[in-house]
């Protein structure tokens, strides 16, 4: 397995978030249906974000670059570059409050094993 440079990874994201008409670029880091981890690069224009969506179960938030917020209708947390959210288990949403970028991780159920 090659290393992936998330800094880098980061940069790329950024730039197209940018340009892109709804301020948002992401790509898959690591997983996919069969993989019961998912890693997502989302990056994030200064002023957008993901409007308010249901949780996606267990998952974290690390700012790898710029300043986020996350609110929920209990909770608001605002995080800078190398700060690590634990995602609510409800409702909630995700504003850059400066150009940023975020790698998502989420722990899905894979359902049963198989072998190859």
């Amino acid at each position: 397995m090659e290393p992936i440079s998330l800094t880098t990874l980061a940069s790329e994201h950024l730039a197209k978030a940018r340009e892109n008409t709804s301020g948002r670029s992401a790509q898959t880091v690591h997983g996919g249906h069969q993989h019961a981890l998912r890693q997502t690069l989302i990056a994030l224009a200064a002023g957008r974000g993901l409007d308010e969506h249901e949780s996606p179960g267990e998952a974290t938030l690390q700012v790898l670059h710029g300043r986020v917020r996350v609110a929920s209708s209990n909770d608001t947390w605002e995080g800078a570059a190398g700060d690590y959210l634990v995602i609510p288990p409800e409702r909630h949403n995700l504003t850059a409050l400066d150009d940023s970028a975020v790698l998502l991780t989420v722990a899905v159920d894979a359902g049963p094993a198989t072998t190859h």
